[in-house]
């Protein structure tokens, strides 16, 4: 009995990030026997113990202490305590290698992540995740007009991304820009807003899907492929101020074969720009798979003479990881570097692409089920009710070591210590599962907020239609759809 509870003790304190005590206090609960009054009676007296203060923190190594004993009748007692690691959780977990193109080294094999970190990354994701479906919704329902590119699947590269530089970075993408414009700070009500095209819009109502900006932030570019060279020209403007800012310029498999991308890969190898060129490769350019249209589907080797690496785009952490080693070989003065995240889009490549011609649905839903880690991961993580939600796309899946549940948990332990009411009484109180749920409460109110202030702001009216052509510029006229009709432009 001793060594089994041990056994628990240890993997109960790995997979939640707490201390496990295992001792006896029959008071509490009995596990063989009904309690007997005096034991409810002193229940009534006895509470868990406070954890100590921060500087009094035992090492990790004597987090767990182990108790058993046999009373009269009782059998042996479990308390699970409040652990110190409520307060400061961390740990360290394997991520998938990279494969690497002129480079020595890769980015690290293992990542830190805090319980902040993960409630932060699984916030950003569930809210562009959030975000694109109200969009989408919005679109059917014919308040969205015109071009709409949605970026639901592929939310663990633009928190990755945002996660690995500095605010002061920055980033160029194509016309699939409505994560990183949400990651770039731009409020989920001004993205929507402008989707619709009113006032509030990020840009005024005027820009739509396609055009969104922010400082730092240089848009979705809704000619494909344009915004590679561009973003290795804010590089350039980063390395003629020497301000060891880098640029992050994205791209799709689609716009890789463009023949500008080698001229900018060129210029940025022989002037050693600190550019990081992102492929975000969501397997299909518009309807045509990848395998069709590029003789070499290798695009992290598409730099040729530039180092690349090939990431798991569908893994925050490693997104994480390998931006960061991007990031720091681009600051140390070794020039460009080009990256392929692997991903996936679930919704077809515009609105007006349904998305399932020229994949099937199994397809799709292979892909949600086996490399999207947002919905219900955590059931198959914590099996006995711990958790019954996620912590992110991506960091649920973390949440036990490697074997730890089934070694420990699934014969037969689980269900005789965790089930009978005791894994919710004491295992993750309110830590996870309901901060979890709060976000997600958070997060809808936030998106159903954002969609009526979108359906209700007014558009922009007529005479501010040419506003802001050009920075800090006297008025001038500009002609309108014929040349006795005039309009005026305003910085």
């Amino acid at each position: 009995m001793k060594n089994m509870l041990a056994v628990l003790s240890h993997a109960l304190c790995r997979i939640t990030g707490r201390t496990v005590l295992l001792i006896d206090l029959s008071e509490y609960v009995s596990l063989t026997s009904p309690a007997s009054a005096a034991s409810v009676s002193a229940k009534a007296q006895r509470q868990p113990p406070d954890p100590p203060p921060v500087s009094a923190r035992a090492p990790a190594a004597e987090l767990v202490s182990v108790h058993v004993d046999r009373t009269d009748g009782a059998g042996a007692r479990v308390v699970v305590s409040r652990s110190f690691a409520d307060f400061t959780p961390h740990a360290t977990f394997d991520i998938k290698k990279c494969d690497v193109h002129r480079l020595e080294d890769g980015p690290p094999l293992q990542a830190e992540l805090t319980r902040e970190d993960g409630l932060k990354y699984y916030r950003i994701m569930q809210t562009v995740r959030r975000m694109e479906l109200k969009a989408d919704q919005l679109y059917k329902q014919k308040i969205i007009r015109g071009f709409c590119h949605l970026y639901d699947g592929q939310e663990a590269c633009a928190a990755g991304i945002e996660a690995a530089i500095n605010p002061s970075d920055h980033l160029i993408t194509a016309y699939r820009a409505h994560g990183y414009t949400y990651t770039r700070g731009v409020a989920v009500k001004e993205i929507l807003a402008e989707l619709t095209g009113r006032k509030g819009g990020v840009a005024k109502g005027k820009g739509g899907s396609m055009h969104m900006y922010s400082p730092h932030f240089y848009g979705g570019n809704g000619i494909v492929g344009a915004q590679v060279p561009l973003g290795a020209g804010i590089a350039l403007a980063c390395q003629y101020q020497g301000n060891n800012q880098v640029c992050v310029a994205l791209y799709g498999d689609g716009a890789a074969n463009q023949g500008q991308l080698f001229e900018t890969f060129n210029m940025a190898a022989l002037w050693k720009l600190p550019c990081i060129f992102i492929c975000e490769n969501n397997q299909y350019g518009m309807g045509t798979s990848m395998e069709r249209a590029s003789a070499s589907t290798e695009y992290y080797k598409r730099g040729d003479y530039v180092p690349g690496i090939r990431v798991d785009g569908m893994d925050v952490l490693c997104v994480r990881e390998a931006t960061r080693f991007a990031a720091d070989h681009c600051r140390s003065g070794k020039g460009p570097i080009v990256m392929e995240l692997q991903t996936y889009r679930y919704h077809g490549h515009s609105m007006s692409d349904p998305g399932v011609s020229y994949r099937t649905r199994d397809e799709i839903q292979e892909v949600r089920t086996s490399r999207c880690l947002a919905p219900g991961i955590a059931s198959r993580c914590l099996a006995p009710g711990i958790a019954s939600r996620c912590l992110a796309p991506g960091i649920a899946s973390r949440c036990l070591a490697p074997g730890i549940a089934s070694r420990c948990l699934a014969p037969g332990i689980a269900s005789r210590y965790l089930a009978p009411g005791i894994a919710s009484r004491y295992l993750a109180p309110g830590i996870v599962t309901t901060q979890v749920q709060e976000i997600d409460i958070a997060i809808r109110k936030e998106v159903e907020e954002a969609a009526q202030f979108a359906t209700s702001d007014p558009e922009p009216p007529l005479e501010e239609l040419c506003n802001h052509l050009f920075h800090n510029s006297p008025p001038l006229e500009v002609r309108g759809t014929h040349p006795w009709s005039t309009l005026k432009s305003v910085s």
